[in-house]
């Protein structure tokens, strides 16, 4: 089994736009349910392999419809725990071309609360983990203290920053602790931005290359238009283009790239992916693009199932 863990809340995003003359040009604001680590778990549960997600979401109706889309997507929910504090709500602002900017409402809220769930069960191979859940204390440290213990037993341990740098109030300190967490992690997926924010500027392979060097054993490169490449320890060894579609908005996209890849790598019987060759990581990096080639022809992060998978060109 995949086990996703981190935040889970629900994306305001604009609708049509409002009477100008009464509210100043301001658009509705549609509820959307997502935050990274839950779609990463719509994206490998969809595609049907066995997905559990460890989150905190609460018991309002957010919480409630965020908990039906889980179990409708095929998402194991044991290891979920419920609160009655509030779901963390994210307003979205799109800009012309149709990429997302995010305002966040997280004063206690529900997903930061969690608590340590103790050693993951025996059939976990794989442990995905990221965005607000690993900045967020006291939630940070919970799931900190499950990466290092994950992969101190072996499991694939896997990690996308999706750095939301509106909250992440000393940047120097997290990118010291981000440096902590590379010997524990296996597989890191990452954004070009999220690189050079990371790195200060610095070029995102090179910058990968570093990471290599400390332990994590490739580094995905999503590079929007650019498609997508890996680094291993070897250097880089494969690139993919983006598939191309009519975009509608790209939330969610990143997110789709993780869920699919951990997707396929279950499929495949991968649980180390130094073993995995130039052919193998290629093959996998397409999977991926054309799951998220899907997402952002869609509203809002809305992965594809297997189905629609299998019908897409």
């Amino acid at each position: 089994m995949i086990v996703v863990g981190g935040e889970a809340l629900v994306d305001l995003v604009p609708g049509e736009p409002l009477d100008s003359t009464v509210d100043g040009g301001l658009r509705a604001l549609l509820p959307r349910m997502g935050g990274g680590p839950y779609n990463v778990a719509l994206a490998a549960g969809r595609l049907g392999v066995p997905t559990g997600f460890l989150s905190r979401v609460s018991n309002d109706r957010f919480g409630v419809a965020l908990v039906d889309r889980l179990h409708a997507s095929g998402v194991d929910t044991a290891l979920l725990q419920r609160g009655n504090e509030p779901t963390t709500l994210a307003v979205v602002a799109l800009d012309e071309k149709g990429s997302a900017q995010y305002t966040f409402y997280t004063e206690g809220t529900a997903d930061r609360l969690v608590g340590d769930p103790g050693p993951l069960p025996e059939d976990v191979t794989a442990l995905s983990l990221g965005t607000l859940g690993m900045v967020l204390e006291p939630g940070a440290s919970t799931y900190e203290t499950v990466l290092r213990r994950e992969s101190a037993r072996g499991v694939l341990t896997v990690l996308d920053p999706n750095i939301r740098a509106a909250l992440i109030t000393d940047s120097a300190a997290y990118r010291v602790r981000f440096e902590s967490w590379l010997p524990h992690i296996r597989l890191l997926k990452i954004s070009d931005d999220d690189t050079e924010w990371l790195a200060e500027g610095a070029d995102p392979v090179d910058a990968a290359k570093v990471w290599t060097s400390k332990g994590v054993d490739a580094v995905v490169l999503t590079r929007g238009a650019q498609g997508l490449s890996v680094i291993t320890r070897a250097g880089e060894i494969a690139q993919v283009p983006s598939r191309r579609v009519a975009v509608v908005d790209t939330i969610g996209a990143g997110d789709t790239v993780q869920g699919a890849l951990l997707a396929w790598l279950y499929s495949n019987g991968v649980r180390d992916v130094s073993t995995l060759d130039a052919g193998g990581w290629r093959t996998a990096l397409e999977f991926a693009a054309k799951a998220a080639s899907i997402t952002v022809s869609r509203s809002g992060a809305e992965p594809p199932t297997a189905e629609d998978m299998a019908s897409a060109v």
